[in-house]
């Protein structure tokens, strides 16, 4: 962001001097603050350069458009994401598209790494997920973070698709809410983020999943404006 030194304001401020009038200098610098703060505002308002690369990761890998996934990867480790950081992305998908939709994505992302080495670009591969120390049963450690994250008291009566198929209410708990969202490659934030632009490229049919995840995404920190613009890069209206 380009703000406007000090010196423009004393130069202003000396020129209306030499016209014969006020410089107003407090009310110049109050209208600079009140143009900046708008545009932090505004920025608040959208997503940052490694948030839209896993918009655009995300939703190009449920839809498998291959091709646009190849420029996204890409776009993702230009803009400074790690190698792990982008897998685990690729990873987490397949709990919200399926497993073939992610291994497509992932074996595109190692012919982006091919290429790219071969272009002589070396990538960051980063770090890996640190280790969970936490022997708790599994159950109750997703049950604990789907109630941190999405606000909804773990102890509630189990209902719909959970009551008729409880055995998948113990996968979403022990696998998706224990196993994947205790890695810390991203954050909570960014899983639910990947997990919406998911959910928006799949389009009909999955609409309760796409608000319940957009909820919680809000509940995450993630403004009206960001989940809007969200939605333009996932269904390809905006890179």
């Amino acid at each position: 962001m380009k703000q406007i030194p000090f010196i423009c304001l004393a130069a202003w401020a000396a020129l209306c001097s030499a016209c014969g009038q006020p410089s107003s200098r407090s009310t110049a610098t109050d209208a600079v603050n009140d143009s900046i703060l708008a545009i932090r505002a505004q920025q608040a308002d959208t997503l940052n350069i490694r948030q839209r690369s896993i918009v655009a990761i995300a939703a190009n890998t449920a839809t498998g458009d291959l091709e646009n996934l190849k420029t996204a990867l890409a776009r993702g480790l230009d803009n400074g994401m790690t190698v792990n950081e982008i897998k685990e992305v690729l990873v987490h998908a397949y709990a919200y598209c399926g497993f073939p939709r992610s291994l497509r994505a992932l074996q595109t992302f190692m012919q982006v790494l091919d290429g790219r080495k071969a272009q002589g670009i070396t990538d960051t591969v980063g770090r890996d997920a640190s280790p969970v120390n936490d022997s708790r049963d599994k159950y109750a450690r997703g049950a604990e973070l789907l109630e941190e994250l999405s606000g909804a008291p773990k102890d509630a009566a189990k209902t719909g698709y959970a009551a008729f198929a409880p055995v998948v209410e113990q996968y979403l708990k022990e696998h998706l809410f224990c196993d994947i969202f205790e890695r810390d490659l991203l954050t909570w934030q960014e899983r639910e983020l990947a997990t919406v632009s998911i959910l928006t490229a799949l389009g009909e049919g999955v609409e309760p999943m796409l608000r319940s995840h957009s909820a919680i995404c809000l509940r995450q920190g993630i403004t009206e404006g960001q989940l809007g613009q969200m939605t333009a890069i996932a269904n390809g209206m905006e890179k």
